[in-house]
């Protein structure tokens, strides 16, 4: 009887992409931005968009860290440029006279402070009178009406008095 058994070969293994994993080709597309999304994204963010909000425009949805990722550049520089916009227009407002704005960048740009000191005192410029008073409040109180009574029999209906 001659020998049926043919030898085997050892099944190879599939082939796998440069980082192993799922074969070359299988899954998402890589992203890679249009130039009107980063257009987009500079705008948004210069107009003070949250990037989680800038994030859910960008196509139909894109994940913050794929936003940050690729339109890191943008978040910045539309954010730099909506500021420069401001500044510009408020320097040119204080030069012009505007006296708001020529406070406000006394303040934020040369560290101007306004110091206003509170001083309180007693009657005629004395010093301030303070006065602890102690009540006893048995427990539990059952009714609210007879310990009104029960204090102010304690106190013979003067509040001033010790008790």
């Amino acid at each position: 009887m001659p020998n049926s058994k043919q030898p085997t070969e050892k099944p190879q293994p599939k082939k796998r992409g440069p980082n192993g994993g799922a074969r070359p080709g299988a899954g998402r597309p890589a992203f890679v931005p249009t130039a009107s999304e980063r257009k987009q994204v500079e705008a948004l963010s210069g107009y003070g968009i949250p990037q989680e909000q800038i994030a859910m425009l960008v196509r139909d949805g894109i994940h913050l860290e794929t936003l940050k990722a690729h339109f890191a550049q943008q978040l910045g520089t539309g954010k730099a440029k909506a500021n420069a916009q401001v500044g510009k227009t408020l320097f040119q407002r204080a030069i012009g006279g505007d006296t708001t704005a020529m406070i406000w960048w006394s303040k934020t740009q040369m560290k101007w402070t306004e110091v206003q000191r509170h001083e309180l005192t007693g009657a005629d410029g004395g010093p301030i009178q303070t006065q602890a008073q102690v009540v006893e409040i048995p427990a539990p109180i059952a009714d609210v009406a007879q310990w009104a009574a029960s204090a102010k029999a304690r106190t013979d209906g003067n509040p001033d008095s010790d008790g």
